[in-house]
């Protein structure tokens, strides 16, 4: 039997998601159903201001745009998903449906790895280099810097994507997920995965490794440039340039960190309260960045804050 009619043989993929806790689902689902709607509303405030409010036309705030219009392409590509999963008895999804979204989510978090790195250039230029800032962050670098980390991501996702649609699938159609997690679902493969193993291993240290290593080396720079400044109040607001992006990288890659490198269970009993673990965690991954993105950079950044005073203000004029 070739590859072409094995996959034949499924056309539908079943999701299990929480469906051993029909109770938990119900509560998340309000739950997320909320977090969902907050990412909306806070990264498309956070896209609106840096486009209308022309003190923000600046490199930080353009890769900042970036980021939120990725958020919610990231979270529209698996929430409707799963909310719609938590209310479905039968949670199937169409072969190509899958694929499609396991495309979209894996674009999306490889192109935000990158970003990370473009903004933490962008902070090391703006602390460690102030004088060159304007020559180097000039809109002719920004957009070249913001279409690369969106094509990588993307050329990533293709292949990955293309790799995994081309196996053979004839036997189990369970996927134990939330999602399309391509992981979850080269386990239901009956052919030799071993390929798309090492493509992945080689992607995640170009778009894991990589941007996480440049983020580090730039910030060691950028703190040993804070620390030679010999004003206290001059360190506090340089620092304070930055401190918005490094807590969001570290939420960023300590979630990844640690959902991928704790121990595993070898208990029964055990492995099954992990397995609801990983599950919960890797759904609150996907939404509660993306919430904290725009809220941590709103809290921690006094021209954003202006800049929303200023829309709303600007709309009660209007009305």
């Amino acid at each position: 039997m070739d590859g072409s009619n094995q996959t034949s043989l499924l056309m539908d993929f079943i999701l299990l998601g929480l469906s051993a806790h029909p109770k938990l689902e119900k509560t998340l689902f309000v739950l997320i159903l909320l977090m969902y709607l907050v990412i909306l509303l806070g990264n498309g405030i956070l896209i609106l201001v840096t486009i209308l409010d022309s003190r923000l036309h600046t490199p930080m705030y353009f890769f900042l745009g970036n980021l939120s219009f990725l958020d919610i392409c990231y979270t529209t590509s698996s929430v409707p998903l799963i909310l719609d999963s938590f209310l479905t008895p039968r949670k199937t999804i169409s072969f190509s449906a899958c694929f499609g979204q396991m495309f979209l989510s894996f674009a999306m978090g490889a192109t935000e790895c990158v970003l990370l790195g473009m903004m933490a250039f962008d902070r090391y230029v703006a602390i460690c280099n102030p004088l060159r800032y304007p020559v180097v962050m000039n809109k002719v670098a920004c957009r070249p810097m913001a279409v690369g980390s969106w094509t990588a991501g993307i050329t990533n996702s293709v292949i990955q994507t293309l790799q995994a649609v081309r196996l053979p699938f004839c036997g189990d159609n369970v996927i134990n997920h939330f999602t399309c997690e391509i992981l979850a679902v080269l386990k239901l493969a009956c052919a030799d995965i071993s390929i798309n193993v090492i493509s992945m291993v080689v992607a995640n240290v170009i778009f894991l490794g990589v941007p996480v290593l440049f983020i580090f080396v730039s910030y060691v720079f950028i703190i040993a440039t804070i620390l030679r400044i010999p004003s206290g109040e001059g360190r506090k607001k340089a620092f304070s340039t930055c401190s918005a992006h490094l807590t969001v990288v570290v939420i960023f890659y300590g979630t990844i960190l640690f959902m991928y490198g704790k121990p595993k269970s070898k208990d029964p009993l055990g492995a099954d309260k992990q397995d609801l673990a990983d599950k919960l965690t890797s759904l609150f991954y996907g939404v509660v960045t993306p919430m904290l993105n725009p809220i941590i950079y709103s809290l921690r950044n006094k021209d954003v804050k202006a800049a929303v005073r200023n829309l709303v203000s600007q709309k009660h004029l209007t009305e």
